[in-house]
């Protein structure tokens, strides 16, 4: 039971401490107890504590929010679309695809494909398009979707022209694969990918959730690899985890059906009960000045480098096999296959050998995952290094 969180450390209930090597799920960016956002939302919650935006109701928080995420986006005259988190964005963004394309007079074009590996929430339509084994658990829930090879253009191309790109409606992917392994696209790869649905009338839906708001080193990811999809869904670091919000940036031929300055756009029939809310806006403008005024953006970037230049001295032991990873602040410490086919809960050892030793990693596959606030120190990476160490050596 954890009762507290200071900067880049968690307590338990025994007064015990961990190093929060994964953010707690890859969210806490600007770190914990920053009395900047609990003030912010305290302040929010005393003036305005919750109402709902649908229609033509807004509220301060709601609306300063919207602009300051539109100013990011990487095409000017793009909207917010606001929501609880990044299931919901993703519901939000895959459906927006399905009614834009009816609406240019293509309704066949239903499909959805996604990427190996790939990981998009636990909603209907987010578990469908799930890259990962254990979607099969719950049965067929939404139809019309697939996935490709996470790392071959190609492959993408040919499913397009298997499906025929008349009944295809929107590809879905993580700029960097995160829950599936800290997957590094190849070099052009994601370039190349948003040619190929652009040619094919395809629509690009970048899911940042784990790789926005610094932890690839820029504000949406996507501009570490010069793209310009026609939506972003976005949550987690949005507030660093003080609050639950997330959302969808649409590019401005996806909002052209939909928006007009004086009303008679098409109504997209879609909203969560909690989108806008006041207080989870104030904590995200709260942790958006954060991340602006401490530098932490582009803190990734200089990071990086050395981040996975010190994890790479973990090759030196006989139980690992490589250290994914080098872009932003995120990294993957992969076990040996053939000993995790031989041991199938040796994954889970190394994850609990490591909380042992007062490191708090993300259980993978094939090892573990480290994606630490964006405010660590080298005294962290040290703590982190050892502690992995021990893990190694605890599962040996």
């Amino acid at each position: 039971m954890l009762v507290r969180g200071e900067g880049a450390f968690v307590w338990d209930d025994q007064g015990r401490r961990y190093l929060d090597g994964a953010s707690s799920l890859w969210y806490a960016n600007v770190g914990h107890g920053r009395t900047e956002i609990i003030d912010a939302i305290t302040a929010q919650l005393a003036e305005l504590e919750s109402f709902h935006t649908f229609g033509d109701f807004t509220n301060r928080p709601a609306s300063e929010l919207a602009d300051r995420l539109a100013s990011l986006a990487p095409q000017e005259g793009s909207k917010i679309f606001l929501t609880n988190g990044g299931g919901d964005s993703i519901e939000t963004a895959t459906k927006l695809a399905r009614l834009w394309h009816r609406l240019r007079g293509e309704p066949e074009r239903q499909h959805l494909i996604s990427r190996t590996g790939g990981y998009h929430g636990t909603h209907g339509i987010g578990t469908s398009i799930l890259g990962m084994p254990y979607k099969d658990e719950f049965g067929q829930l939404v139809e019309r979707t697939s996935q490709v090879q996470w790392d071959e253009p190609a492959a993408l191309e040919a499913e397009i022209e298997r499906l025929g790109a008349e009944s295809v409606a929107a590809f879905v992917f993580e700029p960097v694969i995160g829950s599936g392994g800290v997957l590094i696209p190849p070099p052009g790869y994601l370039r190349e990918v948003e040619r190929i649905c652009r040619d094919n009338g395809v629509l690009t839906i970048a899911d940042v959730v784990i790789c926005g708001f610094g932890r690839l080193g820029t504000w949406l990811a996507v501009e570490r690899f010069e793209l310009t999809p026609d939506m972003i869904v976005f949550a987690k670091g949005v507030t660093s985890g003080y609050l639950p919000l997330g959302g969808v940036i649409a590019a401005p031929r996806i909002v052209e059906p939909f928006w007009t300055e004086n009303g008679g756009g098409h109504t997209f029939a879609h909203g969560t009960t909690y989108a806008g809310h006041p207080a989870c806006c104030a904590a995200a403008i709260a942790n958006l000045d954060l991340l602006a005024a401490d530098g932490l953006v582009s803190r990734a970037l200089e990071l990086e480098s050395s981040f996975h230049g010190r994890l790479e001295e973990l090759c030196g032991h006989n139980r690992v096999s490589e250290i994914r990873g080098g872009v932003g602040l995120m990294a993957a410490v992969a076990l040996d296959p053939e000993l995790v086919l031989r041991e199938p809960g040796v994954t889970q050892k190394l994850w609990s050998r490591g909380r042992e030793a007062g490191l708090l990693t993300r259980w993978l596959r094939d090892g573990v995952a480290l994606a630490p606030p964006l405010t660590i120190e080298e005294e962290h990476v040290e703590l982190a290094l050892d502690a992995l160490a021990s893990a190694l050596d605890g599962i040996a």
